[in-house]
């Protein structure tokens, strides 16, 4: 492993994907606590991002002071960011959420490491090696597993599209967070992505792509009576703001590939947290095709590793690299 890639790939990057995962896993429970009582995923996702944009606007707007420049530079990663990373991936798993469980909604969408390396092959031009096809294959044995497509449990195929949706989005969002530029802040870059985000989902409730309704009354987290504020600050600040912001900085720190494989956790997370407070659990032939899918992943992603660790330059003046027309001092 090259020196650069071993400085990436550092304690403090993993301990904060891991934090990112966490926070970003129970974000499931939160929302499925408020639209149990009412909410739409309209205004569950409007609530999480808007919320998230007005807690950052403050911090944001301190931290490009001087910075813009490059934000005109980078506007499209912005962007896409915003509406693919942010808008696109929480409308689409909140909508996955009224078909399926939380932990079958966050596998499908956790398919976006497969997604990030197959887009990664595309643009690099690399071939997959046997443990990344082999990874693959067994991602979609888990899948069909999970999904029990033998016809034993009745799933909405709409849900599993939506979560399907939400996974090409969240590969969106690692792509863009580990492309973003280096002079705005993990808080500057979260920021302007709620922005653009809550824009999106705001004007797609305007044209009614999307219904829009709260209720304020009690809901159940754990078996216990909570007032509706308490999953929705949670929802806000631990998922979306701590999430976002660590997110963006473990991207950074270890590339999107490594943060997309690390962030596979939030399975685990997600998992946890929906049998504690939502009382939901997967099935044993479930769980099985769950360890398949996370196997799978772990298989491209280490296969992906291996394909992308950097060959040592030798110089043509190494007796063993020196060939006919070769030219002196070059290095291939």
């Amino acid at each position: 492993m090259s020196a650069p890639l071993a400085r990436r790939i550092g304690p403090t990057g993993l301990i904060v994907a891991l934090v990112s995962a966490a926070t970003f896993g129970v974000s499931g429970p939160f929302a499925k606590a408020l639209m149990e009582i009412g909410w739409t995923p309209g205004s569950t996702a409007l609530a999480r991002i808007g919320g998230s944009a007005l807690v950052l606007a403050i911090p944001t707007a301190l931290l490009l002071r001087g910075r813009w420049r490059a934000v005109r530079q980078r506007w499209g990663t912005v962007v896409a960011y915003g509406l693919f990373g942010v808008a696109g991936t929480q409308v689409l798993y909140f909508n996955a959420l009224t078909h399926l469980p939380v932990g079958v909604a966050l596998l499908l969408e956790y398919t976006s490491p497969l997604m990030v390396v197959l887009y990664l092959w595309a643009r690099h031009r690399r071939v997959p090696g046997l443990l990344t096809a082999a990874g693959g294959v067994l991602t979609m044995i888990g899948l069909v597993v999970v999904l029990d497509l033998t016809g034993n449990l009745a799933f909405s195929p709409v849900g599993v599209l939506l979560a399907l949706g939400a996974a090409v989005c969240n590969a969106v969002y690692f792509v863009m967070a580990a492309d973003s530029s280096p002079e705005l802040s993990p808080i500057a870059i979260t920021g302007l992505g709620m922005v653009v985000a809550a824009l999106a989902v705001i004007g797609a409730i305007v044209v009614g792509l999307m219904p829009a309704g709260i209720t304020l009354a009690d809901t159940t987290m754990a078996g216990v009576a909570v007032a509706w504020w308490i999953p929705a600050l949670g929802m806000v600040g631990i998922s979306t703001v701590v999430a976002y912001v660590t997110g963006v900085f473990s991207a950074r720190r270890l590339g999107s590939a490594v943060a997309s494989f690390v962030a596979i956790t939030e399975v685990i997370f997600a998992a946890l947290a929906a049998w504690w407070w939502a009382g939901e659990q997967l099935s044993l032939t479930q769980g099985f095709g769950a360890v398949l899918i996370l196997l799978g992943i772990i298989g491209v992603k280490l296969g992906d590793a291996r394909t992308a660790m950097p060959r040592p330059r030798r110089s043509v003046v190494d007796s063993d690299a020196v060939h006919v027309g070769s030219r002196p001092g070059r290095v291939r």
